[in-house]
């Protein structure tokens, strides 16, 4: 585009409606000529876009880090970018919303200590991983506008992770990493360098793009599956609600739901809970309790049931039983809340923001539709299926006690992170 972007915008918006959809086309064409014309007037030469999706979790809560399935999907709210590359090794990245770029010199690309937590230690931390695993890396220059809002769990440090793996990808090694890498790529970076033991769900989701089953069975390799579905054709609206929680304090509390699940699995021999029958462990529950405590016995029954659960989901999904989906996305809510436990901060008992937001939807939706606890829980965020003809009274009751713009209308998006060029016409 650049200098020539109205000329071309034509072409551009077709393939933005296939991205983002026809509504937002419009919009979306606006976005990237003003992130272009930005990028062409401070760096000079036509700039190139990528973009990368924010991710939903739609079924399998807490259950990727002991070797389970989840159920996934890229959003259509995600990261772009307009980037040129540039001689050397440094990367000069602009982020709307920041007063100062973010610069790395990717001469060095080990982890450094005073750069956890920072954007700057994930550019280093892929550029890394690209170099290990064989692939050139460079220095590029660009601006950045990211649609996935703040702590709505739609995971913005693995888009921005697998944004940064796409661009390299797609500079200097002919746009040939596959999704699959990127995702590993951006993981480790996040491990390694910016100090988040996560795991691998939210930036496969990212990468590969569409509604995904994953199964981790084994983690470095794990078997992705691709499904449809069309929750707006159906009737329902999908969206996320913002409990405006801090996860500051909850770093603890969220790392001692694997730790207990491994406990659990370590009374039977085993490293994870993977392959552990229900019957199994009902037969072993006084040694487990005596263990690992009671909690540890309910978050092992929550795994082994949301792990099987994650089947059923997507067969629900698969075969265009949509009723039968919103049964079975309730009771992976309900497990989170009873057995997992991940909806109450432990020690704030005045603040419960979660935990009111699901008994507020529920009584809401009623059985025309479902809520479930998304992602790491807590003071997060939780997930509604809502009718469509409900969404304006929803969104304006859960504004009203949570305040104004909590609720976060979700689109399924087809195709994963990528390089966007116009259609050719």
């Amino acid at each position: 585009m650049g200098s020539n972007a109205p000329a071309q915008a034509k072409s551009f918006q077709k393939r933005l409606s296939e991205l983002y959809g026809k509504t937002e086309s419009a919009s979306q064409a606006k976005r990237y000529l003003d992130l272009a014309q930005r990028a062409s007037e401070a760096f000079g030469g036509e700039p190139r876009f990528f973009s990368a999706p924010g991710r939903t979790e739609l079924g399998g809560n807490h259950t990727d880090h002991n070797r389970g399935r989840v159920l996934c999907a890229a959003v259509t709210l995600d990261i772009a970018a307009a980037v040129v590359p540039s001689e050397g090794t440094e990367v000069e990245l602009w982020s709307d919303g920041w007063e100062r770029p973010f610069r790395v010199d990717l001469a060095r690309t080990d982890p450094v200590a005073s750069e956890r937590g920072t954007t700057e230690a994930l550019i280093r931390g892929v550029a890394e991983g690209f170099a290990e695993a064989g692939y050139r890396t460079g220095g590029f220059k660009g601006i950045l506008n990211s649609r996935v809002p703040a702590g709505s769990g739609l995971s913005s440090s693995a888009a921005l992770e697998v944004l940064l793996g796409t661009i390299q990808s797609g500079l200097y090694n002919d746009g040939k990493v596959r999704p699959e890498e990127l995702a590993g790529i951006g993981q480790r970076a996040e491990n390694r360098h910016f100090g988040k033991p996560c795991g691998l769900m939210d930036q496969t989701a990212s990468a590969v793009g569409g509604i995904l089953v994953i199964d981790f069975e084994n983690p470095g390799t794990p078997r992705i599956r691709k499904i449809k579905a069309d929750f707006e054709k159906e009737g329902y609206a999908l969206a996320v609600v913002s409990t405006g929680g801090s996860h500051a304090d909850l770093t603890e509390d969220y790392a001692a739901i694997p730790r207990e699940m491994r406990e659990a699995a370590s009374v039977f021999g085993k490293e994870t809970l993977r392959g552990l029958e229900p019957g199994q462990l009902l037969r072993k529950l006084p040694e487990v309790r005596a263990a690992a405590g009671d909690r540890a016995a309910l978050r092992a029954l929550h795994f082994l049931e949301e792990n099987e659960r994650v089947l059923s989901m997507a067969k629900a999904l698969e075969d265009g039983r949509v009723k039968r989906f919103l049964k079975l996305a309730g009771r992976s809510g309900s497990s989170s809340w009873r057995y997992l436990q991940n909806v109450l901060a432990p020690g704030d008992p005045r603040n419960q923001g979660l935990a009111l937001a699901l008994a507020l939807s529920e009584f809401l939706l009623g059985k025309r539709g479902a809520c479930r606890v998304h992602g790491g829980g807590f003071e997060g965020t939780l997930l509604a299926f809502i009718p469509l003809d409900g969404f304006k009274e929803y969104r304006e009751t859960m504004d009203r006690v949570l305040g104004p713009g909590c609720v976060t209308r979700l689109r399924i998006r087809e195709e994963g992170a990528g390089e966007i060029r116009q259609k050719e016409t």
